[in-house]
């Protein structure tokens, strides 16, 4: 097992892509295997225990410092003892090409996912989309998306305008529908936000015994960043590895967005768009009371201003 090697836990910012990804492989054949899937797509792997966490992620979002810039399954495997195969895409392809298709093949002839007793699949946006097709590859697997689209085919969604570079890919052909490719799954646990009407939509369309939805607000599209910004996708993982997170459970979890500026400013802007100064007010003064926050301060000083005006009623300042 290589939980303890800290090749792992190398800090990998700063580099171009070219020399990240070097990195990448060098660290990955040291403790484990590299793969080049065509010219748009690579894997990691690392055998550790007899969990698999197997991830799908652009590699622009692997090189962020969220991480460090390290493959995002690594620190499962450094501190939960989990084994983990990263599925990397240079840009957003959503997995899907023949290389891809055909390196799913080739571990599913060699039986791997047989060798893990349990497995589970991760990915957000794009990656969430790849999670829930893939996982079709180990029947009884867990899978947690984030915001996933369920597909781009234009005839099943026309509606969703955001990625004119997806309608140059094969969505029908196989691996396809994704809601489809997840009925084997043990537990699939899908998250989005509601204020994203396309994200709503796509999530609608996982349905079934076996899937249980989440919903947030505020955050935006990028869950996985706000997740990991919050402390809570470690988490989150765990109470997957254990079973579908309940409401309950992840209710606790999302208690962690009242200390997160991405969230807070969030639900000012709606409270300012709604035109409730009295629930701003209340809002700014919490805030406040808690951390510096230049915004809240500037709005709370605009609404104490106009209600010494006679402008709006506040509440006490207590």
């Amino acid at each position: 097992m290589h939980r303890n090697n800290q090749k792992l836990r190398d800090p990998l910012t700063g580099l171009d892509f070219a020399a990240w990804r070097a990195k990448v492989e060098e660290i990955s054949n040291e403790i484990g295997q590299f793969q080049a899937i065509g010219d748009k797509h690579f894997s990691t792997f690392v055998e550790a225990g007899s969990t698999l966490f197997v991830t799908f992620e652009s590699a622009e979002t692997a090189m962020e410092g969220l991480t460090d810039g390290r493959p995002l399954g690594w620190d499962y495997v450094v501190e939960n003892g989990w084994s983990h195969l990263g599925l990397f895409s240079i840009g957003d392809t959503w997995f899907r090409h023949d290389d891809v298709y055909a390196f799913f093949d080739e571990l599913l002839d060699d039986y791997f996912f047989d060798d893990f007793d349990q497995v589970i699949f991760f990915g957000a946006g794009p990656g969430g989309y790849a999670a829930c097709a893939y996982s079709v590859c180990a029947p009884g697997a867990k899978v947690l998306a984030l915001n996933p689209q369920a597909t781009l085919s234009p005839d099943v969604t026309r509606w969703d305008d955001r990625f004119p570079q997806a309608k140059k890919l094969d969505f029908i052909e196989r691996y396809g529908y994704a809601p489809y490719m997840v009925e084997a799954a043990e537990d699939v646990t899908i998250l989005y936000d509601t204020s994203s009407e396309l994200d709503a939509l796509h999530a609608a369309m996982f349905e079934g015994p076996n899937v249980t939805h989440h919903r947030v607000r505020m955050f935006g599209i990028d869950l996985r960043r706000a997740f990991i910004e919050m402390g809570i996708l470690k988490k989150l993982l765990g109470q997957v590895a254990a079973g579908t997170p309940t409401d309950e459970g992840f209710g606790t979890l999302m208690r962690a967005r009242r200390n997160h500026g991405g969230y807070l400013r969030g639900l000012l802007a709606e409270l300012v768009e709604l035109d409730r100064p009295y629930l701003t007010a209340m809002l700014c003064r919490n805030v406040l009371s808690r951390m510096p926050a230049p915004r809240f301060r500037q709005r709370l000083d605009a609404l104490e201003k106009a209600e010494r005006e006679g402008l709006v009623k506040l509440p006490p300042d207590v």
